[in-house]
């Protein structure tokens, strides 16, 4: 290390306090973090691409400072999709800085890597006051059953009104409407249970049937519309 002549001609103050980092949350412990190593949690992230097309949900189980296990979840851009599929390979293995400064392809991915980062490190984790923290495994689990990602996709115009499309319960397949064209409850299937049925061994009619259930007063419907063609 190279100093300049000023500072070689300065006398030593010799630094008296020590003054370590404020210890943060990890996995049960209170943690004083000075290296990349000192640092385990599961948590999530969000990030957005530059022209705000599309979105990333990254999900991180970070062990002695190394991503043992990734959930990547995207939405609104065909591109971003694929771009998932080549984080999800590279990002297991890496230190939490080596993948903060690596291009994961897309840029909602990266932001995310980003906004995550800074919650780990800060100590804003899912995880903080687990005592040993989640299990390699728990981002799957973040799924539920058929491992699918739980979105909500709705459309509507002040013309027409609203059409739910997705939700929370699966693919929305019809709406209900009351005597005021309102929407009292809608028929749905969740495609994540179906295509396990289906790769059980039933077929997938009768799977089809099997997961088609109604919400809300679907029964009570004056008029029942496709929200995808009507």
């Amino acid at each position: 290390m190279e100093y300049t002549k000023d500072v070689k001609n300065m006398c030593t103050v010799r630094k008296g306090a020590v003054h370590d980092p404020a210890p943060i949350p990890e996995e049960g412990q209170w943690v004083k973090a000075k290296q990349i190593g000192d640092i385990s949690a599961f948590t999530h992230g969000i990030g957005w691409c530059a022209p705000q097309q599309g979105a990333c949900k990254l999900t991180l189980n970070v062990k002695d400072g190394v991503i043992e296990e990734a959930l990547v979840e995207t939405i609104g851009c065909s591109g971003m999709t694929h771009s998932a599929a080549m984080a999800a390979e590279i990002l297991p293995g890496k230190t939490i800085l080596e993948a903060l400064n690596t291009d994961l392809v897309c840029d909602a991915i990266n932001t995310a890597m980003r906004e995550l980062f800074l919650q780990i490190v800060y100590g804003r984790s899912q995880s903080a006051f687990s005592e040993g923290g989640l299990s390699i495994g728990a981002g799957m689990e973040d799924l539920g059953k058929g491992l699918c990602s739980m979105i909500g996709t709705t459309y509507s115009t002040r013309a027409k009104g609203a059409r739910y499309l997705n939700l929370t319960e699966g693919y929305i397949t019809k709406l209900a409407l009351d005597d005021n064209d309102e929407i009292i409850g809608y028929e749905f299937v969740n495609l994540g249970k179906m295509m396990e049925a289906i790769r059980a061994g039933e077929t997938p009619n009768d799977a089809y049937a099997k997961f088609v259930k109604t919400y809300g007063r679907f029964s009570e419907a004056a008029k029942i519309i496709d929200p995808r063609k009507e």
